[in-house]
């Protein structure tokens, strides 16, 4: 049996209040193609969640899968530059590198809210949208559910160790097979030199997030879903929601709402998933594959 098609790992430099770092991305396809779909990953996430996505659509784009800055491969910032205006310039610069004609956008969770601040802009280069199980409103539970278990644990004995913490606090990703779950937990680990492996992430990351959880918070999180919603509401390109039925972090009325207003998104919902959707099955890619290739036909 032949081995499983593997990305290239590329980098670019991005600029940061007081000097510049290094953001890496996972690149699948033809790298001159000038269809690009780029594909965002969640808060404690690396752009190694979408392999199983990007092998389906690489026949016909380029895919590009970056680790937002803090996480994977890619630099660590100082914890005030953890913020969504950051990662928004990060891919702007991405961009500017790949020379895209058209650009797809998969955001999953965080990588939802980079899309919807960097498609809300104008002349945003983003001619289509997928939010997956994410919008401009985040329910206060999930909110809390991810302030509560981000960065418990970050050193673990083994692989499998690590693989049952992290089921521990992502069943709401539903049901997966032990080879698919290994998958996904694989590139969430890096060695430790003293033995066992920790998770791949800077715990920097937890401090901004932190304080949106906290309960004093409330004030600057409505006006952050106003500015959000603000956004939304100008995004041009068309846009695909979806969400996880169980999910804690999109709520039914602001998947509607979504489906109302801005770009009048689609919206695809499957049962027995919380947050988030992995991407991972054919059931779930199918619909992403065929919105892209609707939304960016082949020329």
């Amino acid at each position: 049996m032949s081995e499983p098609q593997q990305p290239r790992l590329e980098a670019v430099s991005c600029l940061h209040p007081g000097g510049l770092h290094r953001m890496a991305y996972w690149e699948w396809g033809e790298p001159d193609n000038p269809d690009v779909v780029v594909c965002v990953h969640g808060l404690s996430r690396q752009g190694r969640d979408f392999d199983r996505l990007a092998r389906a659509l690489s026949p016909r784009f380029r895919v590009v899968c970056p680790d937002v800055a803090g996480r994977g491969r890619s630099q660590w910032l100082a914890p005030e530059h953890y913020q969504v205006p950051q990662y928004v310039a990060d891919m702007v610069s991405l961009l500017a590198r790949l020379r895209a004609s058209r650009v797809g956008w998969v955001g999953t969770s965080m990588g939802g809210l980079i899309g919807m601040a960097l498609g809300g802009l104008a002349d945003s280069p983003v001619n289509a949208m997928v939010l997956n199980d994410i919008g401009p409103a985040i329910a206060e539970a999930g909110l809390r559910r991810i302030g509560a278990n981000l960065g418990q644990r970050m050193e673990f004995a083994s692989v499998d160790d690590a693989a049952g913490y992290l089921w521990s606090v992502s069943s709401g990703f539903g049901s997966h097979s032990r080879e698919d779950w290994l998958e996904l937990c694989r590139p969430m680990l890096v060695p430790r030199p003293e033995g066992g492996v920790r998770l791949h992430y800077d715990p920097g990351i937890m401090q901004g997030f932190a304080a949106l959880a906290a309960p004093q918070a409330a004030q600057a999180v409505a006006a952050g879903e106003q500015a959000m919603w603000a956004l939304y509401d100008r995004i041009q390109a068309p846009t695909l929601v979806l969400r996880g039925v169980d999910s804690d972090i999109l709520s039914a009325g602001t998947a509607q709402a979504m489906r109302a207003r801005g770009p009048r998104a689609e919206l695809i919902e499957w049962p027995d998933v919380g947050h988030a959707p992995t991407l991972v099955s054919a059931q779930q890619i199918e619909p992403v594959q065929a919105f892209l290739a609707r939304h960016l036909p082949a020329r």
